[in-house]
């Protein structure tokens, strides 16, 4: 399983969120590249970036911040927040972006995100089903859609997407454990998903049951800020399992 850090940004900045809501905002470090080398330095290869400010702007904001992690290390990057228009991805990928995440696109102009998957192909374009009561939420989470989660996911199946990014919101940020249940659900209902887990990791021992359930990554934000679980325990799992 394929270990994950988040780096979320506004004004530049690495900070964490509770439940999506800007104003519980906390910054961990004023130089997110920094953060990002810290974990090459520890052995992982993989990084999700957040456009905070992207995702309330509904355009790409922060792509200097990517630009600059892309070019000081070698981690592949999956970037997200506002991704709107062709224009905005052209600019992430050309800023370093590996992979992209769509999320309210997804939900609100199916034709471009499904031209997306065509154009980049789907190793390139990851499906965002950040989900309340597994009613899929857009717009940095500031609003409620009525797609239901399993058959967004599968329909978006059909077109030829192979991750998917679920974050439980109602987890994330809260350090109170991820939605085993429902990550068991959409594996059992769409087994052929590469599917991320994202929300709520809280102790390095759930790490290992996330990937009994067969989830393909996790994805682990404030459990690393807040030192719940530590870049060396991370480390020593990816030593062991590769």
């Amino acid at each position: 399983m394929r270990i994950i850090p988040a780096i979320d940004i506004i004004e530049g900045k690495c900070v964490r969120l509770s439940k999506g809501d800007y104003n519980t905002k906390k910054v961990y470090n004023e130089n997110p590249v920094e953060v990002a080398k810290e974990f090459q330095d520890h052995g992982i290869q993989y990084l999700h970036l957040v456009d905070l400010d992207g995702a309330k702007a509904k355009h790409i904001v922060n792509y200097k911040v990517l630009e600059q992690i892309a070019s000081k290390t070698n981690l592949k990057i999956d970037f997200g927040g506002g991704l709107k228009s062709d224009d905005d991805l052209r600019i992430a990928f050309d800023s370093g972006a590996g992979q992209i995440t769509g999320g309210s696109i997804a939900v609100k102009d199916k034709e471009l995100f499904t031209g997306w998957i065509t154009q980049y192909g789907s190793d390139r374009i990851i499906l965002g089903a950040d989900v309340l009561d597994e009613k899929v939420a857009i717009s940095g989470w500031q609003e409620e859609s009525k797609e239901e989660l399993l058959p967004f996911i599968d329909y978006y199946l059909r077109k030829g997407i192979q991750y998917v990014i679920c974050t439980d919101i109602s987890k994330d940020g809260m350090l109170e454990g991820p939605s085993f249940d429902l990550y068991k659900k959409i594996l059992k209902e769409t087994p052929n998903v590469k599917l991320v887990a994202s929300g709520g990791i809280s102790t390095f021992s759930e790490l290992p049951r996330l990937e009994e359930i067969g989830c393909e990554g996790t994805i682990i934000g404030k459990a690393i800020y807040e030192n719940r679980i530590s870049l060396k325990q991370l480390e020593t799992y990816i030593l062991e399992n590769n």
